[in-house]
């Protein structure tokens, strides 16, 4: 595991070379996709490291993503906006993600799961397009430490029980009274809002519509899946709490999902609809997760693989119709298959993936946790067909207003699309259309 941390510092000196910096990491991201055929059902131990095959999708899902992020944001080296700093941010953020996924005692995952939303901050602050960008940063930056203070409490109590935050080693808390619940809900919170689930989520479209392309990408693709990755850690410890209060998380999500869902359908903002649509992807994967069975748990961690490279690629379109029409709002740049055809493929098979049709990722991961809601309670059936239906409803809406009707009289050319926008656009599309063909890869954590 060490090989990967080693791999980011060395990186470091290479930050005044941005070709050397994105080569290398797209040369890492392909050697791991190479390794990911190996078993990885024993753990791979060292110090304070371990890695299963959860963490490993994961970190190689981070690594993907970085690489992805610096070839998207050629403009920071074009305007020479501070290109070694953010460069050195990046690979910053990504060395704290890989310690993240790696480390097996839960002190050294709350401390690196922290650590992650200080380069975030930076890039909002340092690279946003708005003066907002501020209260947005500020937004995201109480949200999340107000809700992971008291995870650190909770995490000395377990310690004080146990005489030991390893993982495995942490007795798990017995009972179902009420300071179980408390301790319990303490817990999971940290790890709700940073998923986030409906009610916790105002942080997200603020921070995503605020933030460059290359903080909504990484924050879509790898930053949402810390949430999902924690309660997977930490559910375990709370059996009994969990199986009682289950009921609450689901009513939430499901419900908040269908809410979220209407709401995307009357934005006309591009990137506010994408950070929405997360919400309501992310409600069905906490309810499959804190059901907590066997499809609920793999369905779970195949959206989280499969909506990381497709709302990150929908960023990405975002950001390119930005930098050629100067806005995001669905009512300017709309028309844009009669001068981006091309460009409107992609539009196509990105939302193909958003709504989770055949063959994406998407649609194994939502099969799965429809499965496991369904079979814990017959009535959640109401919400997620609805969720379900919505769901290609507002990308319907996003990929029809975007495409079609008459474009905006001021544009008078356009490129269509350079070499490298399909390049990032193809890396996208294609793990999450063929990595289903490998699922079992995927489908092997428990």
């Amino acid at each position: 595991m060490l090989k990967f941390l080693l791999a980011c510092v060395m990186l470091m000196p290479l930050v005044n070379s941005w070709w050397a910096v994105q080569s290398s990491l797209f040369v890492l991201s392909f050697i791991m996709a190479i390794y990911c055929y190996h078993d990885f059902s024993n753990y791979m131990m060292g110090w304070c490291f371990n890695i299963d095959s959860l963490g490993y999708i994961l970190i190689l899902l981070s690594f993907w993503i970085t690489s992805l992020v610096v070839c998207s944001s050629q403009k920071v080296l074009k305007d020479n906006n501070y290109p070694s700093l953010f460069l050195l941010v990046n690979i910053f953020l990504l060395f704290f993600l890989v310690m993240t996924f790696s480390v097996n005692d839960y002190l050294l995952f709350y401390i690196s799961f922290e650590s992650s939303l200080i380069p975030t901050l930076i890039l909002i602050l340092g690279w946003g397009y708005q003066p907002e960008r501020l209260q947005a940063g500020v937004y995201m930056l109480f949200y999340t430490l107000f809700a992971s203070l008291p995870l650190l409490v909770s995490l000395i109590s377990l310690y004080n029980m146990s005489g030991s935050l390893t993982l495995g080693l942490v007795e798990n808390v017995s009972g179902a009274g009420f300071i179980p619940c408390v301790w319990y809900v303490v817990t999971v919170f940290a790890f709700i809002v940073k998923l986030p689930m409906f009610l916790v989520h105002l942080w997200l479209p603020k921070a995503h519509v605020e933030a460059p392309v290359a903080g909504s990408m990484i924050l879509a693709g790898v930053l949402l899946k810390l949430g999902g990755y924690g309660l997977i850690r930490v559910l375990p410890l709370f059996g009994e709490v969990n199986k009682s209060l289950s009921w609450l998380w689901v009513s939430i999500s499901l419900v908040g999902g269908v809410v979220v869902s209407l709401m995307c359908l009357r934005q006309v903002d591009m990137k506010a609809l994408i950070a929405y649509s997360s919400v309501a992807h992310m409600g069905l994967v906490l309810s499959g997760l804190v059901v907590f069975g066997w499809w609920g748990l793999n369905g779970a961690v195949v959206v989280m693989i499969g909506h990381g490279l497709c709302s990150s690629g929908l960023f990405c379109l975002a950001n390119m119709v930005y930098e050629r029409v100067g806005s995001r709002s669905l009512l300017i740049s709309k028309g844009l298959m009669n001068f981006m055809p091309s460009m409107a493929l992609w539009w196509f098979l990105l939302s193909a993936g958003n709504m989770a049709a055949p063959p994406t990722l998407n649609l194994l991961g939502e099969i799965s946790l429809i499965i496991s809601v369904v079979s814990w309670s017959k009535v959640s059936m109401l919400s997620i067909a609805l969720l379900s239906f919505f769901s290609a409803a507002y990308t319907l809406y996003m990929f029809s207003l975007s495409q079609h009707g008459k474009y905006y009289s001021s544009l008078f050319s356009c490129c269509s699309g350079k070499v490298r926008e399909y390049l990032i656009l193809m890396l996208h599309w294609l793990p999450l259309n063929v990595l289903i063909l490998k699922s079992s890869t995927i489908m092997c954590i428990l």
